[in-house]
């Protein structure tokens, strides 16, 4: 197509950025150029993008539609490719924190976060209405455990019993692709003799966690949400972070649904189910660590582990309503993990509640094995959750533009949460300009594609694409389209906007902006067998912190 080449942006050198509110530089809305599909119309749109001719064409054209040519492609920056996000560490002298010692094992950290919470959270479960919907913490089951109010084996037949009645109901949850009663009920009894003996591993023995079915996690095969990957791929035993959660005592309940092969953020998912959204059950859970976020939401467990490498943790945690945790690159071992995208994906928690989410994370952080790339200091810093001193001069960044592009129920929302945090604790709202989101959120699309296909590449070679969701069988064409010079451009802007928001950074502590730009959206019976292709819906009203995997 060289004949028909776009011309590309030249951007400006960072240092000549203005990134003040009163910049110039103008913010591009999601230029997303392509309608919905699902049923029949995606299978059509599959088999042309398929065909060596037409396909070519038809990717060329989606490429330079959305501004793919323009921006990325045949962009000019003077920077040089950055290819693993590895930071720095800055020690920051932060306020009201602990710093945990690096030898420390799993269970002594998880101590040590119990350590940090506030009193508060030592209420009796018995204390909260009874007749109303309440999840329990990873607390309320330590505590129950402890005092003999139940035990973990009751707790894994109840659990057991709901996740069987949850996929006969009428619109079945699919929260899981797979899960074992004999082996739940096995960690179980272990785990309620070590209570009867006073001797419990951590305050997580017992705590039925869920891992999404990207991480390896003994006795079950790790599909990535397809029908063949794991017969390419077979699971050889517990990823890194799954072991450190087996050895706080965790019962490990199963492997979450997600979205096939971590594609597409609605979770719909042609061979194993749709998840659905515990509030509403005809609206989508969000993706791609859709099955985590639900069982979450559903108070089922109180948390889950999933793996963000575009958001895939955080989106479906904000449309089913609770926190979703992308730690910083090379904090959680990745050992274990499928590598679909590894420089952008990490594993990340998921969990009802911010406590829970700091307990499990000090269980599965930590120094990394040798192999691992990281330049990170092996020590952690906990917050203290139970300090009465307030963290004073707290700065958020606040991109008007950005943080404004969202339907007005969110915009309002998220802005007065934003005016009762600074009202309440006296931490300002300092007025920014966060350049080039559009560039960076396409830079980040063709990284993730481009490594999800090199990753499988060998797979793909031989496999039979029947055995692929249709809306999977498009994404991996689409991924398959990016060449290395792209690639290494994209690697170019990643360097760049990690220069621009280390700039921003120096203004301010927090960038703040809505996770999602739309509440969960409904899902149509046309899509269940095929998967859907819904760019507006998924790609850019949802995906909005697509590009934060990009150099965090």
């Amino acid at each position: 197509m060289g004949l028909f080449k776009d011309a590309g942006v030249v951007y400006k050198p960072v240092e000549e950025i203005d990134l003040g509110p009163d910049s110039n530089e103008f913010y591009l809305k999601a230029n997303v150029k392509a309608p919905r599909m699902a049923g029949f119309l995606v299978k059509i749109f599959a088999w042309f993008l398929e065909s060596r001719i037409i396909g070519t064409l038809l990717l060329y054209i989606l490429k330079r539609n959305n501004l793919i040519h323009k921006l990325v492609s045949n962009a000019t920056l003077e920077e040089p490719p950055m290819f693993v996000p590895l930071h720095p560490f800055v020690d920051l002298n932060e306020q009201e924190v602990e710093q945990i010692d690096s030898d420390a094992s799993p269970a002594e950290r998880v101590q040590r976060a119990m350590n940090c919470l506030p009193l508060t959270l030592e209420k009796s479960v018995d204390d909260s209405n009874s007749s109303s919907f309440r999840r329990w913490t990873i607390a309320d089951y330590s505590r129950a455990y402890s005092s003999g109010e139940i035990t973990p084996r009751k707790v894994a037949e109840q659990f057991i019993n709901a996740v069987h009645e949850s996929s006969r109901a009428a619109l079945p949850m699919s929260f899981f692709i797979n899960y074992d009663a004999e082996d739940i009920l096995k960690q179980a009894t272990e785990s309620t003799l070590r209570y009867e003996r006073g001797d419990p591993i951590s305050a997580l023995d017992g705590v039925p966690i869920a891992i999404k079915d990207e991480i390896d996690c003994s006795p079950y095969p790790t599909t990535g949400g397809t029908k063949w990957l794991h017969k390419v791929r077979p699971c050889k035993g517990d990823a890194c972070c799954v072991m450190r959660l087996r050895s706080c005592g965790a019962i490990i309940v199963g492997k979450t649904n997600m979205h096939e092969l971590g594609a597409g953020t609605s979770g719909i998912n042609p061979h194993y189910g749709t998840t659905r959204n515990p509030y509403h059950p005809n609206k989508i859970a969000g993706g791609s660590s859709s099955g985590s976020a639900a069982v979450v939401s559903a108070g089922l467990c109180p948390a889950a582990l999933g793996v963000d490498g575009g958001g895939s943790v955080r989106m479906p945690a904000s449309l089913c309503g609770v926190i979703g945790f992308k730690p910083t690159f090379g904090r959680i071992p990745h050992t274990g993990v499928l590598p679909l995208n590894w420089t952008v994906g990490m594993v990340g928690i998921l969990a009802g509640t911010l406590e829970d989410a700091l307990i499990v994370y000090a269980a599965i952080s930590g120094q990394l094995p040798s192999h691992e790339p990281t330049i990170l200091p092996p020590k952690l810093l906990f917050p203290l959750l139970n300090s009465t001193n307030s963290i004073s001069e707290i700065k958020f960044a606040r991109y008007g533009e950005w943080f404004n592009d969202c339907s007005d129920e969110i915009r309002i929302c998220c802005s007065n949460a934003l005016h009762l945090l600074c009202e309440h604790y006296k931490w300002k709202t300092v007025e920014v300009t966060i350049p080039e989101i559009e560039s960076m959120r396409l830079a980040h699309y063709l990284t993730i594609g481009s490594e999800c296909t090199t990753s499988l590449s060998s797979a793909l070679e031989k496999l039979d694409f029947a055995e692929l969701g249709w809306d999977a069988r498009v994404a991996l064409r689409v991924y398959g389209a990016f060449n290395s010079k792209e690639y290494i451009k994209a690697q170019k802007m990643r360097n760049r906007q990690m220069q621009i928001h280390k700039n921003i950074f120096a203004k301010a502590d927090v960038i703040v902006a809505p996770t999602t730009g739309v509440t969960a959206y409904s899902i149509f019976d046309d899509a269940l067998k095929t998967g859907e292709l819904d760019y507006i819906n998924g790609g850019t009203s949802v995906d909005r912190f697509f590009h934060y995997a990009f150099y965090v």
